[in-house]
């Protein structure tokens, strides 16, 4: 008999909270253990208390941006490889921005992500640690 698989976690970083529920309800629906935090900072600190296994960040919030978040994240030793995504409604992102995301690990994505996209996207991310 199989064992059953762990609901894979997913972390939700975005000062909306509305967008971020509506973005956890829907992983939920697809089965996916999902947490959310409003700022970069408790973002990090969930990520630190329980590890997940993607992080959804928005590259748009105050204090400490996406870029931020995704800098210090970094330098956490059980986060280094952890798969991440950069959502922002910014379609006209710096050049020097987008290169150090990717040089940091992060796929952009940009808003407004659908249903199909979101599930999508997080399947993505999921991938690279199998």
């Amino acid at each position: 008999m199989a064992t059953p698989q762990r609901a894979k976690k997913i972390l939700i970083v975005d000062d909306d909270e509305n967008g971020s529920q509506t973005f956890a309800r829907m992983l939920r629906l697809e089965g996916y253990q999902v947490n959310t935090a409003a700022t970069a900072e408790t973002g990090l600190d969930a990520a630190q208390l329980s590890p997940p296994d993607a992080i959804i960040v928005d590259l748009h919030m105050p204090l400490v941006d996406g870029l931020g978040f995704l800098r210090r994240l970094r330098t956490q030793e059980a986060q280094r490889n952890t798969p991440v995504a950069i959502v922002t409604g910014d379609y006209f992102l710096d050049e020097a921005v987008s290169t150090e995301l990717k040089a940091l690990g992060a796929e952009v994505k940009y808003k407004p992500l659908w249903l199909e996209e979101l599930v999508s996207l997080a399947r993505t991310l999921l991938e690279v640690i199998h």
